[in-house]
């Protein structure tokens, strides 16, 4: 629903649920005089006193492209605004015009825990299953995105244990070689009692493939970037997802123990104070490894992109993200890398990178998105259990106390197991399309002509085992193509 502050009403305070299962988004009207918000980003932009089309919010592009994803409270659209994890916002009149103050205060640090705690686990399980089952709605289907990892397996356990199985439908993406989980997802969705479906890439691109991607960046409300991006629309032709309930197990991360690996770990603490240097090596291309030593210890916990000469190049507007990074780095520089890896990831990449491509799948098919661990009874529980029930300073294991209950309830050993991570060979869908992709990038009024051709010609020639330039010119396509149809948005003419 729409809610309305007009000028000269009372001030009032906007902040997200706990871990923002429900954010809310915000249109400031040009003139300043009204402000509209809802939880819905969909009605909000759809809404007749949304003056469309938007205007792009040039400082959103350079983030995409230096970073990544477009740091809360802000969106890619001017006027429009996300409050999520941690984020309030102070609604008042000031000199006849709508005045927003943002400030982020983040939760989930692990200082607020507590020393002592009596884990539950069939409370945990409990907790999940009503996290999931209070928002089903009546629909066709109910799909989970199932896979071999810890998070969509709790849910899957906590449903099965709740009685749930008869209806949902476990939907697993069958990728090809050693990641693939399909297997395994579909052993335990058997064992647990539910129907198991695999969906796949396709091995050659069809009208009806490249129609569901036309129609993906035409309707989706905001962009994503990442790089399992394409994989939905491709999902699309396979399963109607149309009136469904899809759920999604994304959303602990800010909260269970979501640390670095080895390597990160490492190198933050070796080479952050080195950004000093940014001067120097934002003037080399962006997939010189060299660059790496100057990140910003809030860029470490999985920020990257173009370098801002390369940026700047393509994209006449680009403004340097450093410094933005630097101040971000600055307000928590007596923070531990535990708990600004937390912030950062949880509040920002994962909400804008991680969880939004769900909720543009959503969006698109006019589908109901729940997600159980962004639920806030949820995310309350695990806030507040002693951080050795959650993950491992020395060995950097995460999410200790998830490992124990599947390994308990179901046999599934993730010690034995190892990481699994979710694969989309999204460059080999890439190299399928690649006149399309070329097409739209060499079109795209955001980018310069001359520079975005020979930057492009460059990262294809230069793509060859190095997943760096892959990753660079699929976010030139995810842009490019959101940008040239989407519907929302006011272009250049």
């Amino acid at each position: 629903m729409i809610k309305k502050y007009l000028l000269h009403q009372p001030k009032i305070t906007l902040k997200s649920d706990l871990a923002a299962q429900s954010p809310y988004y915000l249109y400031l009207a040009t003139n300043k005089e009204y402000l509209l918000y809802s939880t819905s980003i969909q009605e909000l932009l759809t809404h007749s006193e949304v003056i469309k089309p938007l205007n792009i919010k040039e400082e959103s592009i350079s983030f995409l492209l230096q970073s990544g994803i477009v740091p809360l409270p802000n969106t890619i659209y001017k006027n429009v605004f996300s409050i999520g994890i941690g984020d309030e916002v102070e609604i008042k009149t000031i000199k006849n015009q709508v005045l927003l103050t943002f400030s982020h205060q983040f939760p989930f640090k692990n200082s607020l825990r507590k020393k002592e705690h009596e884990v539950n686990e069939n409370f945990i399980l409990e907790l999940l299953a009503d996290a999931t089952s209070k928002h089903l709605r009546d629909a066709s289907h109910t799909y989970l995105f199932h896979s071999a990892g810890k998070d969509s397996n709790m849910i899957a356990l906590a449903l099965a244990e709740a009685g749930l199985q008869d209806q949902i439908t476990c939907l697993t993406h069958k990728s090809q070689g050693v990641n693939d989980e399909s297997e395994i997802s579909k052993k335990i969705a058997t064992k647990l009692g539910f129907k198991h479906q695999t969906i796949s890439s396709p091995n050659q691109l069809k009208k009806l493939h490249f129609d569901s991607i036309s129609h993906y960046f035409e309707n989706v409300p905001l962009p994503c970037v990442d790089n399992v991006t394409l994989a939905y629309p491709l999902y699309a032709t396979q399963i109607d997802f149309s009136n469904t309930n899809i759920i999604d197990g994304s959303g602990n991360d800010v909260y269970a123990g979501h640390i670095p690996n080895q390597i990160e770990f490492r190198n933050q603490k070796i080479f952050s104070k080195l950004h000093q240097f940014r001067k120097i090596t934002n003037s080399l291309t962006s997939d010189n490894k060299i660059r790496n030593i100057t990140l910003t210890r809030p860029e470490w916990a999985g920020l990257s992109g173009f370098s801002f000469s390369d940026s700047k190049k393509i994209f006449s507007d680009s403004s340097n993200v450093y410094d933005y990074w630097r101040e971000e780095d600055q307000k928590r520089k007596e923070w531990d890398y535990f708990d600004l890896r937390a912030d950062i990831w949880g509040c920002m990449v994962e909400s804008d990178r991680v969880i939004r491509k769900s909720r543009n799948l959503a969006a698109v098919s006019n589908a109901n998105l729940v997600l159980p661990w962004c639920d806030s009874n949820v995310a309350a529980y695990f806030s507040t259990l002693p951080e050795e029930t959650l993950f491992n300073r020395e060995t950097l294991k995460n999410k200790l106390l998830l490992r124990k209950i599947l390994k308990e309830k179901i046999g599934l050993d993730s010690d034995k197991l190892g990481k699994m991570a979710f694969s989309f060979d999204f460059f080999s869908t890439l190299m399928m399309m690649r006149r399309e992709v070329t097409e739209s990038i060499l079109n795209c009024q955001l980018w310069n002509k001359r520079e975005i051709k020979e930057r492009l010609t460059y990262l294809f020639n230069h793509s060859q085992n190095n997943s760096k330039n892959k990753t660079l010119i699929q976010r030139l396509y995810l842009i490019s193509a959101w940008y040239n149809t989407n519907k929302y948005i006011k272009r250049d003419k």
